[in-house]
């Protein structure tokens, strides 16, 4: 994502221009950052990871989210992510019902311009949410995901895997996620490190 020069709104208006607009931008601290486009790795492993836990909840009362659904923090910033699961009757900002505040699981699937942000001062708003309880960061040039699950003092564990034959438990929504299938078909033409991580 990429700032937009001079842009400086208040939570109220960028909502509102965030409604009329027909691109997608988040808002952190007064600033708007316009969302650049996926690449087609990033879209498929957001993909797969979307259809396998709705499929894995089905008759359950959860449903599945892809990044058109606008998270809000108690902080007043927004957000899109990848996949977002909301339990029970979802808490919306406003009467508009187009921004939810009570996720319970979010994935966001990293980019080679937002690693750092994505774990972490995006986490770090994404925590703040009470209902949050685990946050899944998925690398798209090679095999890796970092799964953070909140514990009952309110600390956060960090358990990665990088083995393709691991099943991610995700234990807020009672189900499992193998890494197999957040990895379907997707390519790794190059032998690339996973983003942000140290050699």
């Amino acid at each position: 994502m990429s700032s937009l020069p001079h842009i400086r709104l208040t939570p109220d208006e960028y909502l509102a221009a965030e409604r009329r607009a027909t691109y997608k931008s988040e808002y952190v601290a007064g600033e708007v950052f316009a969302m650049s486009g996926a690449t087609l790795r990033h879209s498929l492993i957001a993909t797969n990871i979307a259809a396998e836990l709705r499929q894995r909840l089905k008759g359950r009362d959860c449903t599945v989210h892809a990044s058109d659904l606008r998270v809000g923090t108690p902080a007043g910033n927004y957000f899109y992510p990848d996949v977002v699961v909301v339990c029970g009757e979802p808490v919306y900002a406003d009467d508009h019902r187009d921004t939810i505040l009570n996720p319970i699981l979010i994935v966001e699937v990293l980019s080679d311009s937002t690693p750092d942000y994505d774990r972490g001062g995006k986490f770090a708003q994404y925590r703040r949410l009470a209902s949050l309880q685990e946050y899944l960061v998925v690398a798209q040039t090679a095999p890796h995901v970092e799964h953070h699950t909140r514990q009952a003092d309110g600390c956060w564990l960090l358990h990665e895997t990088s083995d393709l034959t691991a099943v991610l438990m995700l234990t807020s929504i009672g189900c499992q996620l193998p890494l197999a299938e957040i990895y379907d078909k997707v390519s790794f033409a190059v032998a690339n490190p996973v983003e942000g991580a140290t050699p």
